[in-house]
């Protein structure tokens, strides 16, 4: 992946991927033109996102739509499979682990880990759940990089910091407080209700 691509630009092609992906078959060509219009984005701003990937327009005719995604579908890493982990399995964790399209780009959610003796041992969308304290020996054998992080705020730390010392490179934080970790480890702080206020006050 070009580590220099804008993070605004790399947030869209997942969008453009998806669109591709539902137009029918006989659909052999697009441009960004099309592609702009059906997403309600501009045409320049489409074109310099697709700019960063391998994917090479033709003179009159775009694209073809196959070699977009596929050029799509190897910036994003969608054929090189990744474990990753959900650290809190109450009922955020559940509908992350029941979600089925992670497996579109490469991500294959293996385990949940909680200190939930309910929950321990068990399974949920065919998935183990395992004790938190078992992370050190149980996330290196699963050679999970990511992590989903659902545990109430006043453990997110806590279990941010099991989880960097257990390998993991990356987090989505659904909790809703800021997590720190060293430079080396990228966070996304996807915080739901702070998202909804701010749609609440656009109408």
């Amino acid at each position: 992946m070009d580590k220099d691509i804008p993070v605004i630009s790399l947030q869209r092609l997942p969008i453009y991927l998806n669109y591709l992906k539902s137009l029918s078959a006989d659909k052999l060509y697009v441009t960004s033109g099309l592609i702009a219009e059906a997403l309600g984005m501009g045409e320049v701003l489409v074109r310099k996102d697709l700019a960063y990937t391998s994917a090479v327009g033709r003179p009159r005719v775009g694209y073809v739509r196959a070699e977009l995604i596929t050029a799509l579908e190897d910036f994003l890493g969608c054929k090189r499979r990744r474990s990753a982990v959900i650290a809190g399995a109450g009922a955020l964790g559940r509908a992350v682990l029941g979600y089925g399209g992670f497996s579109n780009y490469g991500i294959e959610i293996d385990a949940a880990f909680d200190n939930d003796a309910e929950k321990v041992g068990r399974q949920i969308a065919g998935r183990p759940v395992y004790d938190i304290s078992e992370a050190k020996t149980r996330i290196p054998a699963l050679r999970a990089e990511l992590a989903v992080l659902c545990v109430p705020a006043n453990y997110a730390q806590e279990v941010a910091d099991v989880l960097v010392a257990c390998g993991i490179k990356a987090i989505m934080n659904f909790a809703p407080v800021l997590i720190k970790t060293p430079d080396s480890v990228t966070v996304r702080h996807i915080d739901v209700a702070a998202n909804l206020a701010i749609l609440s006050s656009m109408i």
